[in-house]
C-alpha cells in the first residue's frame, strides 16, 4: 500500500508527474496494469486543482501593477513565438505534444499553464491535456518496460 501511495504522489507532483510514478510502481514490483491505472488517472485528476489555482491566483495578484506589467509583457512575446512557430490553427496538437513528450518540463503542469495563458478553449485543453498524459503514460511504461531504450 505504501508503494501505491508513493507512486500516486509522485503522478501528481509537480516535477515528477507520471514519469516518475510509473518508474517508481513498476520497480516496487506493482501490478503493471494496477500502476499504469493509477498514474495516468493521478495525472489527469491534478488537471483541475491546477486550473483551479491559476484563475485564483492570477486574479489575485493582477492587484499589484509590477505583476501586470511582467506578466502582459510575457505573454505578448511568448504567443507572438508560439504563433510564428505553430500558427494559431495547431493548438490542440501542440498541447497534446507538449504533454505527451515525456522529458523534463513538459506534462500535465505545463500544458495547464500553456492553455491557461494562452487562454484556449478549456474544454478542448482539458482532453488535448488528458490525451497527452496517456500518450506520456504509454510512453514512459515502454521505455520503464524496456520496450524502448532511449538513445
Amino acid at each position: 500500500m505504501r508503494d501505491l501511495l508513493i507512486t500516486i504522489f509522485l503522478s501528481l507532483a509537480p516535477f515528477t508527474e507520471l514519469r516518475g510514478g510509473i518508474p517508481y510502481g513498476l520497480a516496487a514490483g506493482l501490478d503493471f496494469s494496477l500502476v499504469f491505472i493509477v498514474a495516468v488517472l493521478a495525472n489527469i485528476l491534478i488537471i483541475f486543482p491546477i486550473f483551479f489555482f491559476l484563475d485564483n491566483i492570477h486574479k489575485y495578484l493582477t492587484n499589484w501593477s509590477f505583476y501586470n506589467k511582467v506578466f502582459n509583457k510575457f505573454l505578448v512575446r511568448a504567443k507572438k513565438k508560439v504563433e510564428k512557430k505553430i500558427g494559431t490553427n495547431w493548438e490542440f496538437i501542440a498541447l497534446l505534444l507538449v504533454v505527451a513528450i515525456p522529458f523534463p518540463g513538459t506534462g500535465a503542469y505545463t500544458g495547464c499553464l500553456a492553455s491557461w495563458a494562452f487562454k484556449l478553449k478549456r474544454k478542448k485543453s482539458l482532453l488535448a491535456i488528458s490525451l497527452g498524459v496517456i500518450v506520456a503514460g504509454i510512453i514512459t511504461s515502454l521505455v520503464s518496460l524496456g520496450l524502448i531504450s532511449l538513445i
